[in-house]
Parts: structure tokens; sequence; C-alpha cells
């Protein structure tokens, strides 16, 4: 049988294993990941208070569970194991890694103590494992058109009793139960903005946070979700939301911290006094030359945003994984199997978590949860 491992455990990596089990049932799959634990960006990426969204696992544990996936969980690609070596061990080799390094502003002062990336506010706030927590501000400027901003300032605008059936954890939320304002700063006008209409209504529901939407313009369902938002004032409210559209970064104040966040729109200046720049403007990293199909090499492929770059969404990174296996499989085809694959790698790292493990940490998790949450993540490897 064809033996093929993907490098990434994620939603990139799980989409493409199901791809390949449904186009070549008879290969052992595998699935290795630097973590102890499967699912990566669903995981650790998307917001702890998005629990539908995370459901998706539900139909990957059935690779593991039903399919015979392999998974080997702690193995460091170019620490634990090579490249090279596993080359030598399967057929094919599919990196699913991902990118995970936050785009910067590219402006004076991004790199003050207060600044700070998308992904790693959001790896913290869902217990990334040895990762440090953040320290948030009460006056908060996000950078951002998208739904990543959006996530950031449902998050940061709701208080401690909206986290009912979240993965929050006590300490995350403990770092965003300062804030008291949230402006949000995008480029684009607002009938440009990038924000999933639905993203935006669900901000309405918002029990804490009066909102105000400056600077509309335009038409469409974005707008038409913005113009619902303005003047939503809840009684008592303890924190402000603000939006603000077409204005373009200039530079980040501050000395030994950020003291204050300033835009440009023509002639025009904005300036938000602000404890905390929190920029969700996408991610980057060095991608390998791949073609559309995501051949590197003989043997060799990418998938996900390694591939194509930091855009899509989770359904969108399942079509590219399903195109990624088609020409796996017809690569295959051609290719006699008889490699060592699995039994060489359990041979080659001993010590690896297998989906066993995940099950003991899943079950141990969900046991030791709070009130009113859903599981408490061990937060360390």
């Amino acid at each position: 049988m064809h033996q093929i491992a993907i490098i990434g455990a994620g939603p990139s990596g799980c989409f493409t294993a199901q791809a390949l089990a449904k186009l070549m049932p008879g290969a052992r799959i595998d699935l290795i990941d630097a973590l102890p634990v499967p699912y990566g960006l669903i995981r650790y990426g998307v917001a702890p208070d998005h629990q539908g969204t995370k459901a998706v696992i539900r139909q990957f544990e059935r690779l593991f569970e039903r399919q015979g996936v392999g998974f080997f969980g702690h193995v460091r690609l170019g620490e634990t194991v090579t490249l090279e070596a596993l080359q030598g061990l399967y057929d094919a080799v599919v990196l699913a890694t991902g990118l995970s390094v936050d785009r910067r502003l590219g402006v004076k002062g991004d790199d003050l103590p207060g600044v700070l990336g998308s992904g790693a506010v959001t790896r913290a706030f869902n217990d990334y494992p040895d990762t440090a927590p953040v320290a948030i501000g009460e006056q908060v400027v996000i950078v951002g058109n998208g739904n990543v901003a959006a996530d950031l300032v449902r998050l940061l605008a709701k208080g401690a009793g909206e986290f009912h059936g979240s993965d929050l954890s006590e300490t995350a939320a403990r770092q965003c139960s300062d804030v008291r304002r949230i402006d949000v700063v995008g480029r684009s006008p607002s009938d440009q903005a990038k924000f999933d209409p639905v993203m935006i209504r669900e901000l309405g529901r918002l029990e804490q946070a009066a909102i105000h939407v400056h600077g509309l313009s335009g038409e469409g369902k974005i707008v038409e979700a913005l113009q619902h938002l303005e003047g939503h004032d809840p009684q008592d409210a303890t924190r402000e939301i603000h939006f603000h559209f077409g204005w373009t970064p200039e530079v980040i104040e501050g000395t030994d911290r950020v003291t204050a966040a300033r835009f440009r729109q023509g002639d025009a200046r904005l300036v938000l006094p602000c404890d905390t720049v929190l920029t969700a403007i996408g991610f980057e990293g060095e991608r390998p030359a791949a073609d559309a199909e995501g051949a590197i090499a003989p043997g060799l492929y990418a998938t996900g945003w390694l591939k194509r770059g930091p855009r899509g969404t989770i359904p969108e990174n399942r079509a590219d994984a399903q195109n990624v296996a088609a020409r796996i499989a017809a690569d295959l085809a051609d290719v006699a199997p008889g490699k060592a694959g699995r039994d060489g790698v359990l041979a080659l790292v001993p010590g690896a978590v297998h989906y066993d493990h995940w099950q003991r940490i899943d079950a141990a998790e969900r046991a030791d949860c709070p009130e009113g949450r859903v599981r408490r993540k061990i937060p360390t490897t």
C-alpha cells in the first residue's frame, strides 16, 4: 500500500487526509504535528466563543476513529525528524504547516511594547501551549477590517457572563477584563470592508458595550449590518466600541510603550489615545514554490495557507485540499508502493503522542472544565 505523510494536523492537513482517504482507500495516511494534540488552527485559532466553527473537529475525528489515519504528535520537523527522513519513509509528503507570523504594520512604532498581532493574541486566548499571557490595557486600537478584527472586538467587549459555552480560560478572561474602549480602524471605506455581515450583526448582541460607527458610506450588506449597530447602547454598558473607516496607519506613538495611534485620510489626521494596539492585517512567512496543484517536487506537496498564502476560510481550504489530493492520487498511480511509512516512523520516533493519547487529554480537559465552559485546555506540553 502507498504511504502518505501530512505535516500539520490543522484543518488543511485534515481536509487533505479526508480527500486522500476517499480517493485512495487502500493508502496508509499519517498526520504528523509539532504539538501533542491535533486540529491546529481550529483548536488554537478559532475564537474560543465560536464553538460552532470548532465543531468541524467532529468530522475529523472519523479520520482517526474509522478510517485508520494515524496521528504522530509532538514531532517537530527539523528537530525530532528531518524532511529528508520522512521522504525516505513515505511515497508522498504533504506540507500543511500554515503561516503563523503576524504581518507588521510597517510604520514607525509598530515594535513598541503594547503592539500585538492578532495571531499572538488569539493563541494566548486559546491557551496555546507555553504561550505567555498578553497584556491588554483599557484603551485598545484594533487595526483591520476583517473577521479576525471582528473576533477581537467581540472577545474584548464581552463581560464575564457572556462566555458561557466557550472554552475561554479564566486566565484569558482576565487578560481582557480591563478594556473600556475599543477603536476599530481600517483602510477601506465601509462598503469595502472585509467583515462578514453575520459577524458584524453578532456584535449587536453584546450586553455591556455601546457601539458607534463613524464614516459610513456606500451601500450593501456590510453597510446595512453596520447601520444596525450604530446606537447599540445596553443599560449599564461598561465598554465603548468605535468603528472608523478609510484611515491609513501613519505612526504608533510612544517611548517605552504605546500611548497613541495616528492615522491619515488625505490631509486629515485621526489620533487615538491607547495603551494597546492589536493588528489584524494578516499573516506572513516563507512559502515553498508550489504549482497550482500543490506540487513542489516529486513526492513533495504543499496545501492550505502554506501553498496559497494567508487567505480563505476553512471551507475554502477544503476545496484546495481536495485539489492537492487529486494531484497526489494521480502522481502515485504510477509509483509502486513499498516504503516503510508508519512502521518506520514508529521506530524513528518512539516517544510520539498518538491518537489514543490525545483522547485521554481530551477527556481530562472536558472533565476539568469550570462551570460554564466546555473544557479547560492544558496550556503546557
